[in-house]
């Protein structure tokens, strides 16, 4: 039976399937502190989706991967990000990294009647927003974590409603920032602007969309535009970046997980294990099993 990508509904039931011990008592929130050092050492987690929202400031984030992304334009180790449910993710984790990760469902704010969405349009329900910050960026949001996650860890099921009302606090102070630090696109290439969009949606999608022509649909111009965008704004053709995300992706599945190759295969979406391998080798120059031989 070929696998699929895991969807995780509840919060603890995602939670139980990472070597994190803690679990929520709240089924709409979850703050988890991560920590330097702390008990929950190196592990991979392969591609999955869920059902909720998730937002992260993060530190050390070259050094864990925490999260994935193509398009990094600066050196920074610290990302904040923003993730709507139903999109793809994968991570690695060292214990280098440290920061916040929250998860929350909408009827966390059962109170909160404009819509969504469109109040905080960094959830998008198409990619992944990332913001890589700088140091003095990361500072500045810290606190604003800190005092969101205070309520949450006091366990006293009265404050439940504190917690969500404080997370919103947060999420509007995130909208501020976001306006406040938002390139302006008018200031933009084109051609760039669209290359961007081009490599978010790659990292949210790569698993079931494969070709030039479905990107384009999904930014509303022709396989031929984006083309000659990608190739103007990184002087690479863009099916190379779109193969690039999903090799990424099997060195870490033949690297850091136990699963066969067959499994692998399935995992990624792959017709079947000839032309995984076929894949592999053309793109990583050795067979998955050659390559696994590598781990250090």
């Amino acid at each position: 039976m070929k696998n699929i990508i895991p969807y995780y509904n509840e919060i603890n039931e995602f939670l139980a399937s990472t070597p994190f011990p803690n679990r929520t008592t709240n089924p709409d929130l979850y703050c988890l502190r991560v920590e330097r050092g702390d008990t929950v050492k190196q592990f991979y987690k392969p591609p999955f989706r869920r059902s909720f929202y998730f937002l992260a400031l993060m530190n050390d984030v070259d050094h864990s991967r925490i999260v994935y992304d193509n398009a990094k334009e600066v050196n920074t180790n610290s990302t904040l990000v923003f993730q709507a449910p139903g999109l793809i993710s994968s991570f690695r984790k060292t214990n280098k990294a440290s920061g916040f990760l929250i998860y929350f469902k909408r009827n966390c704010f059962s109170y909160f009647k404009p819509d969504f969405s469109k109040e905080f349009p960094f959830f998008d329900f198409r990619q992944t927003i990332f913001f890589f910050l700088s140091k003095e960026n990361s500072l500045s949001l810290t606190p604003l974590f800190e005092n969101a996650f205070q309520d949450f860890e006091n366990v006293n099921s009265k404050q439940r409603q504190v917690a969500s009302l404080k997370l919103l606090i947060l999420l509007y102070q995130l909208k501020t920032f976001v306006s406040d630090n938002q390139p302006e696109e008018s200031k933009t290439p084109p051609k760039m602007v669209l290359f961007r969009k081009f490599i978010s949606l790659i990292n949210d999608h790569y698993i079931e969309k494969r070709t030039v022509e479905e990107y384009a649909a999904l930014l509303s111009v022709t396989a031929k535009h984006l083309s000659r965008s990608v190739k103007e704004a990184s002087g690479r053709n863009a099916l190379s970046h779109i193969n690039e995300r999903v090799i990424e992706e099997a060195k870490s599945l033949v690297l850091y997980t136990d699963l066969d190759m067959t499994e692998i295969c399935y995992q990624l979406n792959f017709s079947d294990p000839a032309n995984f391998y076929k894949f592999f080798k053309k793109q990583v120059g050795a067979t998955p099993s050659a390559f696994r031989k590598r781990k250090p």
